[in-house]
């Protein structure tokens, strides 16, 4: 669940590099407290693809594992590559007979014409048609590609997360501006057509955060990369208190939290 914009270069480093150091800043984090909301668009993905005894799925931006693990659950041969090592650390643990990588997205390792399945669960943004044609150049003709991304609907609770590490760090919240461009209407289609790949299907599912109290609903939003650059930049005192105050609407008497998203889901399939 890693991305980037583009493959260049910033400070001596690949993007991608600079990138995945963002994205392992608080790896255990990110897979216990946060990448758990894909559950639903996972295995409606899973479903839609038939997964079955020996099917070859590939996850793209993978981070810690959570989609690939419930994949090798039900028989498949898994891979995957994220930029961010300490997310790949985990995802060797969630899945130790997976083929997990470190690196590119915009690169991938493997061979043309590899997988049954190839899946990206809110790592391709705007600015990644060039992963998606990379992801449909390793896919089986006949194969399955599926991709999710925070939608356009008004059901997304973390609305009010992203607009504050926006105004936190302009430059961070210009960054979003421009990935959050795959949410608009024909954006993620224009990518797959470009590919060569045939749209199936366009829904979305439920992402759902469920926190019990203020320290872990802090430790869940200061594991996403966005998060990396304010953290640096305010500290953490200042940050965790801007981030608590944009999510106190969602704050139940008790003190949990319960915030209610909509996660928007392409699916494609290659030409025989």
């Amino acid at each position: 669940m890693t991305t980037t914009l583009n493959h260049g270069t910033t400070h001596g480093d690949p993007v991608w590099v600079q990138a995945g150091k963002a994205w392992e800043h608080a790896a255990k984090d990110w897979a216990f407290l946060f990448e758990p909301y894909a559950r639903d668009a996972i295995e409606l993905v899973f479903d839609q693809a038939q997964i079955a005894e020996g099917s070859r799925v590939l996850d793209v931006a993978c981070g810690s594992g959570f989609a690939l693990a419930r994949a090798a659950r039900l028989g498949a041969e898994t891979a995957g590559i994220d930029a961010a090592a300490g997310l790949v650390d985990i995802a060797r643990r969630r899945d130790p007979n997976g083929d997990l990588r470190v690196g590119d997205m915009f690169a991938l390792p493997w061979d043309d014409k590899s997988f049954d399945l190839v899946t990206s669960f809110n790592g391709i943004w705007g600015g990644c048609g060039d992963a998606v044609g990379e992801m449909a150049r390793v896919l089986k003709p006949g194969g399955m590609l599926a991709v999710t991304f925070w939608g356009p609907g008004k059901n997304l609770d973390l609305r009010d997360f992203f607009i504050a590490m926006g105004s936190a760090v302009p430059a961070v919240g210009e960054e979003l501006m421009d990935l959050a461009t795959i949410g608009k209407p024909g954006v993620a289609e224009a990518m797959i057509e470009a590919a060569g790949l045939q749209l199936t299907a366009r829904g979305s599912t439920s992402a759902m955060f469920e926190w019990p109290d203020r320290e872990i609903a802090w430790r869940a939003l200061r594991s996403p990369g966005v998060s990396h650059p304010p953290l640096q930049i305010l500290g953490e005192s200042k940050l965790r208190d801007l981030v608590l105050e944009a999510i106190a609407p969602f704050e139940a008497p008790d003190g949990s939290y319960l915030m209610r998203n909509e996660l928007t889901h392409v699916i494609a399939t290659r030409p025989l």
